[in-house]
């Protein structure tokens, strides 16, 4: 889609929280935004439980763990930092993209299929609208530029 645009979530492991919040906006989001996820120190595998959640909700994520390193070359119109970690070692050659730091707890130290779907909730909850409203803002400026 011509009018798509692209996020990254960027984590610590790209095993959890950035892996959720990409297949909740691809899932849920497609029409307007095309999500990657990576990680700056990769587990090397999607965390199975992660994975369950998103099932729950109907969501079959095929997703991989992947060093940001993957991702150099791609533009982004937004990377979102989904833990404290990944903000202070977010790379700056990532670009001209608005830059959003939103950290969510990492369920993957408790390991309780509660965490997951508390974080899974939290994403779903707080990035979703925040990138309808950044999709919002953008459409209004381009409008006001072809004026």
């Amino acid at each position: 889609m011509a009018n798509q645009r692209k996020v990254l979530f960027l984590c610590t492991g790209n095993s959890c929280r950035s892996q959720m919040a990409e297949a909740l906006v691809n899932a849920k989001l497609a029409d307007e935004w095309q999500a990657f996820s990576a990680g700056t120190k990769p587990a090397g595998y999607v965390h199975p439980k992660a994975l369950a959640v998103l099932a729950e909700i109907g969501i079959q994520h095929q997703g991989r763990s992947k060093h940001v390193d993957e991702l150099r070359n791609e533009t982004f119109d937004v990377v979102i930092t989904v833990c404290d970690s990944a903000a202070e070692e977010c790379p700056l050659w990532l670009g001209p993209g608005k830059r959003i730091h939103h950290s969510f707890p990492d369920p993957a130290k408790s390991d309780q299929m509660a965490d997951f779907r508390s974080v899974r909730n939290s994403i779903e909850k707080e990035i979703l609208p925040l990138l309808k409203d950044l999709a919002t803002q953008s459409d209004l400026s381009e409008r006001e530029q072809s004026k």
